[in-house]
């Protein structure tokens, strides 16, 4: 009996990708997996193993959101579920393995007592099932109630019962064997223990014979013998016990950790709608459809650092594998852009988005290629660093996948940066990657402007006349100001004395917002 809630297929296993720890830094991702988690290890794991192993079959990835829809519905059932399991792994770990368990005999006491604690908690897993079973709707859960009440019924619990009582063997061990090379006990059998008060037939007809022979156990040597028998005899259903309880432990493994991706899907639902980001069932389409379009997209990270709502944009980019945003600094490029990126590890995941809408082909993988601040680990400059992580991308990517970029290739001259960055888009979106990128470089907006317009979809951070940002994204064309007075504010903290051919209103002398 398996969960099945994670996976549609039995062999899927999540595979972290190699640029993870990029990933996670770069999209804020750690905020996510905390606010999944609530303080707990194993839902913060189990998080970030499904963010980080992105779905792209649209069919699974349906599955997963019809999981999630019953978990959202029933969310006191899903956590009473995995408080279950959770407090199941937790009780057989207090049973400590101790030196001997590769013996025989504590082996199997060991065995018979992990099965005994697991007794109770499939009792209270079949007392969930037998509640849920009609409210739940999803295919995986009505399968997993079912197989709980097929498998788990009066009778298994009583035989289960039964069993344990039996491999006690309170009232002895009949074993039979027989003389091989050397006199030696070969083919050893367990027989059915005698009851309480009764001895065997075996025992009976072995003292109608006068061969028995009773070990005292007064010497050493005798009780090394006699354990050592023991050990010979017990060891077949010793081993099968021990099986047997891995067997129940693993299903609890197996729950608890893949009903603790959902719980954390419930968990960051429940504080998106309290700060009021919006959310939605995403619509995954088939890779390489080049569709992307979304309406009141939210970057959520940014939402659970405030603590309050965030600003949106819509985005149609639809048959485009470019996307290509300029503007004025802190007005929410780089918050657009994890959006961007979050969204489709979302999606891709099998959870809601924070938007009003969001459609998008499913991509093969999720490459960041993001500004550095320069450091004295740094064995050469900032443009040959930005040039080997470019350099691993390109190792890894593949038709398909989606690239973030945000300021690349901006630690060297405009002219330059436009070069290196130009050549690069070009030869990726040629080989079937769909790039967002977040750009200074008007050098580069032009070109890209000028020889493939309907490759590219060009969007703008607005601001209002008076300079105020609205952290909003929308389309614009690039224009040729470099916003050198937003840098000026930036490093020196005043605005600097305009000339008459500067471009634009003055900058507010204000602190910028928190992104």
């Amino acid at each position: 009996m398996k969960p099945h809630l994670m996976f549609a297929e039995d062999d899927s296993t999540p595979r972290p990708p190699v640029n993870a720890p990029d990933l996670i830094a770069d999209l804020e991702l750690a905020t996510l997996c905390e606010a999944m988690a609530r303080g707990d290890e194993g839902l913060l794991s189990a998080a970030r193993a499904a963010l980080l192993d992105p779905l792209t079959d649209p069919a699974e990835i349906r599955y997963r959101q019809q999981v999630l829809a019953d978990c959202l519905r029933h969310p006191g059932a899903v956590r009473e579920l995995h408080r279950v399991a959770d407090e199941a792994i937790a009780a057989e770990r207090k049973l400590l393995r101790g030196a001997f368990t590769g013996q025989s005999a504590p082996l199997l006491n060991r065995s018979v007592r992990v099965l005994e604690v697991f007794g109770d908690f499939l009792h209270r897993l079949r007392a969930i099932a037998e509640r849920q079973v009609d409210t739940f709707s999803s295919s995986a859960f009505t399968r997993l109630f079912r197989e709980i009440l097929a498998e788990l019924d009066d009778d298994y619990l009583r035989t289960m019962d039964a069993v344990l009582e039996q491999l006690r063997f309170e009232h002895g061990i009949v074993v039979s064997a027989r003389l091989g090379d050397g006199n030696k006990g070969v083919d050893f059998v367990l027989r059915k223990p005698p009851g309480k008060g009764r001895k065997s037939p075996g025992h009976r007809a072995l003292k109608r014979s006068n061969l028995s022979f009773t070990v005292t156990g007064r010497d050493e040597s005798d009780y090394r013998s006699l354990t050592a028998l023991r050990g010979r005899a017990l060891s077949g259903i010793a081993n099968a016990t021990a099986q047997s309880a891995d067997h129940v432990r693993d299903f609890f493994l197996a729950l608890r950790d893949e009903l603790g991706f959902y719980l954390g899907c419930v968990n960051l639902a429940e504080t998106l709608s309290e700060l009021g980001v919006p959310t939605c069932w995403p619509e995954p389409r088939a890779p390489g459809g080049n569709v992307l379009s979304a309406r009141e997209l939210h970057e959520p990270c940014l939402a659970l650092r405030l603590r309050r709502g965030v600003v949106g944009s819509d985005l149609d980019a639809d048959g485009r594998s470019l996307v290509l945003i300029t503007g004025p600094n802190q007005g929410g490029k780089s918050t657009f852009l994890r959006g961007a990126g979050i969204a489709h590890l979302m999606m891709q995941a099998g959870m809601f988005v924070a938007a009003r809408q969001f459609t998008a082909s499913t991509v093969t993988g999720v490459f960041t290629h993001y500004k550095r601040e320069e450091d004295a680990s740094m064995a050469s400059g900032k443009l040959d660093e930005e040039l080997a992580r470019m350099s691993t991308i390109a190792d890894h990517v593949t038709p398909g996948s989606l690239l973030l970029c945000n300021e690349s290739f901006a630690s060297t001259n405009e002219r330059e940066g436009a070069d290196i960055a130009a050549e690069i888009v070009r030869a990726l979106t040629d080989s079937g990657v769909r790039i967002v990128f977040v750009t200074h470089l008007y050098e580069l907006a032009r070109r890209m402007h000028t020889e493939a317009p309907e490759r590219c979809v060009f969007l703008r951070a607005t601001r209002r006349d008076d300079g105020e940002r609205t952290f909003r994204i929308s389309p614009g064309e690039p224009t040729p100001t470099a916003h050198g007075a937003d840098l000026y504010v930036k490093i020196f903290g005043t605005a600097p004395v305009r000339s008459t051919q500067d471009e634009g209103p003055d900058e507010p002398d204000r602190a910028p917002p928190p992104w």
